[in-house]
């Protein structure tokens, strides 16, 4: 299970170039290891995203520390591990500083909530988090604390970038691609005047459908 695990996560990680959401080494991609409370896995620090294997992911407690010989863990590490445990529904995180989302980040400014795509998927506006420092598990405290008050599935931490979650990695992965979507959607309207964000009632109708009718079941 883990090392199929690995190559999942060594394959999401590619899309994170792919769509723009990253420069250089930075941002990753984690998962939580399916039926265990305690271990997830998790991008290396410092590789270079053409230069990531299967075995180059790392499997780490949720306090970012390594469970066997390995390279470095990401940096994010420990905030990923504080996500896991307190938010047991979350089975895959992604973060990212992409260039749209992050701008509204370093604003400290929510995305407003004014297309449909925005209720669809994150169900009202995409909140901004508390700035905290890279290391432990700050980060990860500001993430659950302001998503608590949202059912939004990506959260801007103030002067930072994206941290998107989901049931699995892919999920995640998906969320971090939506965000840098209306992030810089929105960012274009707004050069056009004013925005005027969605009525709840129809936010609450869209974000239904898109959760519980749309796609194959």
């Amino acid at each position: 299970m883990v090392e199929g695990l690995r190559r999942e996560l060594c394959e999401l990680h590619a899309e994170l170039p792919r769509n723009g959401l990253v420069a250089w080494t930075s941002g990753n991609v984690s998962a939580r290891v399916p039926g265990d409370d305690e271990r997830m896995v998790i991008k290396p620090s410092g590789v270079a995203y053409d230069d990531l294997t299967a075995a180059s992911m790392v499997i780490c407690d949720f306090d970012g520390e390594p469970v066997q010989d390995s390279l470095a863990p990401s940096s994010d590490a420990a905030t990923h591990g504080y996500i896991y445990r307190r938010m047991p529904d979350v089975g895959g995180i992604v973060h990212t500083h992409s260039p749209c989302a992050t701008a509204w980040a370093v604003r400290g400014e929510p995305i407003p909530c004014v297309m449909t795509a925005m209720a669809d998927e994150f169900g009202g506006e995409i909140p901004v988090g508390p700035f905290a420092l890279i290391g432990d598990d700050a980060i990860g405290r500001g993430v659950v604390d302001t998503l608590a008050a949202h059912r939004s599935c990506a959260v801007l931490m103030r002067a930072h970038g994206v941290f998107a979650l989901g049931d699995g990695p892919r999920a995640a992965v998906k969320a971090a691609v939506m965000c840098e979507d209306a992030a810089r959607v929105v960012l274009a309207a707004r050069s056009l005047g004013p925005l005027v964000p969605l009525d709840p009632q129809s936010v609450d109708a869209l974000y239904h459908r898109y959760q519980n009718v749309y796609g194959q079941h």
